[in-house]
């Protein structure tokens, strides 16, 4: 599994995985339950291979910030997303210290360690782009 098949569905809790396109949208596996539904063709769906969180520079892909969780925990689970805002700042400011603090809300935060934590339950220890898996 990759992580361009991984998609976060505005509405819904929790992560999905691609299983096929439908008459009406697609077709999505829950990670957390694996549970499957039909994601509407006019629900805001973004694979996180897509998705990137701002800096002081350029841009860093999502993937690339999970790498760097997943070395600063030394493959372990983050901060839970339930924590407080300042624990989680501070956090975030550990692992990225070059995040954009006027740009990237606590909400963004909360979302970034509860998909890491999900995708490390699920069994992902790489948080590679489709570009890099090629090279």
């Amino acid at each position: 599994m990759e992580l361009k098949e991984i998609l976060a569905i505005s509405g819904q809790p929790g992560l999905y995985r691609y299983v096929a396109q439908s008459t009406r949208g697609v077709i999505v596996e829950s990670l957390l339950d694996g549970r499957r539904m039909n994601a509407s063709a006019s629900a805001k769906v973004s694979a996180l291979s897509e998705i990137s969180i701002f800096t002081e520079g350029d841009d860093i892909p999502l993937a690339a910030v999970f790498t760097k969780i997943y070395e600063h925990t030394g493959g372990k689970e983050a901060i839970s997303h339930k924590e407080d805002p300042e624990k989680l700042k501070a956090c975030i400011a550990e692992v990225l210290p070059e995040y954009d603090r006027d740009r990237v809300h606590v909400s963004d935060m909360k979302k970034v360690f509860m998909w890491y934590n999900i995708l490390l339950g699920a069994g992902f220890t790489e948080f590679k782009l489709p570009d890099e898996n090629e090279a």
